[in-house]
């Protein structure tokens, strides 16, 4: 991927110490195809690397950070290609663990505001803290495009959700901020158009705590939570749902923008 490339797909500015991540895809509502989680791979590394950043912002240009993974790349493989790329993911465009794998121990927030819906899910609860805008939607698709909602059963379950995060994971329903916000699984509702400036400040607080410290709680975090999602993985892998009848109908009634099913449990 060129410099070029990658400064289309996702931008980093840092000012004051705090590092500015941003989707550009908004044409597609900044779907993750390949190319996007590559992109975002990058950019976490350069801020891992960068001595002048301490915490890092993830947001996304447009009407909503993200609307999740390509169903048109990442979805409709083939049944060969998915069992060559062992899944929906293409060469190195894996998000499972994007964060632990790409930044090793500075914080990091996410903004979210509009849609967050399946992958994204994971990339907005990997991160450390959460600043939402008020009325953000989110969504764990993977329940009803058959391929399974163990890993963000985990993930919310890891940030305390309990009883509410296994009814998202189990119903697949979309929930709102707000909703998140009570469950315990975001940390502060910013009110409309004022997300990024309501996670600058939750930023500059963390960031006047000796660097250090900080990244101490950080890494412990992280290594929890790397230890659930590899139990989740570990369960739910072999499986192979990507491979199933019903997460190829579900794929093509998403593509064909018709209802889904009737689905056969194989």
């Amino acid at each position: 991927m060129t410099d070029a490339s990658l400064e289309d797909l996702v931008s980093y500015e840092c000012t004051d110490q705090i590092a500015t991540i941003t989707l550009h895809r908004p044409e597609k509502l900044n779907a993750f195809n390949d190319e996007l989680v590559r992109a975002l791979d990058l950019r976490l590394k350069q801020f891992d690397s960068d001595p002048d950043a301490n915490v890092a912002i993830i947001c996304g240009e447009g009407r909503a950070f993200s609307s999740g993974a390509d169903v048109q790349q990442r979805q409709l493989r083939s049944k060969e290609e998915f069992q060559k790329l062992g899944g929906p993911q293409g060469h190195g465009a894996s998000s499972h663990d994007l964060l632990v794998k790409s930044v090793n121990w500075k914080p990091v927030i996410a903004a979210p505001h509009g849609y967050v819906l399946g992958l994204a899910v994971g990339i907005v609860f990997e991160c450390d803290l959460v600043v939402a805008e008020a009325g953000t939607k989110f969504q764990i698709t993977e329940t009803s495009r058959g391929l399974g909602a163990a890993k963000y059963w985990g993930l919310l379950d890891f940030r305390g959700a309990a009883a509410f995060g296994t009814e998202m994971a189990l119903t697949g329903r979309f929930f709102a901020a707000e909703e998140a916000k009570e469950a315990g699984l975001i940390n502060r509702i910013a009110p409309k158009g004022t997300y990024l400036d309501v996670a600058r400040e939750l930023a500059q607080e963390v960031n006047k705590n000796p660097p250090l410290s900080v990244r101490a709680t950080v890494r412990a975090r992280r290594w929890y939570m790397h230890r659930r999602s590899e139990e989740m993985l570990h369960m739910s892998a072999p499986l192979k749902l990507y491979l199933s009848e019903d997460f190829q109908e579900a794929a093509r009634a998403f593509a064909e923008k018709r209802p889904a099913g009737p689905f056969k449990g194989r």
